[in-house]
């Protein structure tokens, strides 16, 4: 469903939106305007995934360099003998 909305763009934005459907890239200014907030909400929903997984390692236990490599090596160890190499 779509809805009508009146925004303000600057000379430049309409200039470059113009473009764009002039190109051929989008087939309306509308289509632009709900490509671009499109854009910024799935930006947004990654920033806030991030921030999520952030804060969990921020709370979570922390490993040293030393042991997190040999718990890389002892993985990669595994694996190979898992796999006959």
């Amino acid at each position: 469903m779509s809805v009508k909305a009146s925004v303000s763009i600057s000379e430049a934005q309409e200039a470059y939106a113009r473009d764009l459907v002039a190109q051929g890239r989008y087939a309306t200014l509308s289509a632009v305007v709900q490509q671009g907030l499109e854009l910024l909400r799935e930006q947004s929903q990654a920033t806030d995934a991030l921030r999520e997984l952030l804060a969990k390692r921020q709370a979570g236990t922390f490993v040293s360099l030393d042991e997190g490599e040999r718990r890389t090596q002892d993985m990669i160890a595994r694996k190979k003998a898992e796999h006959g190499l």
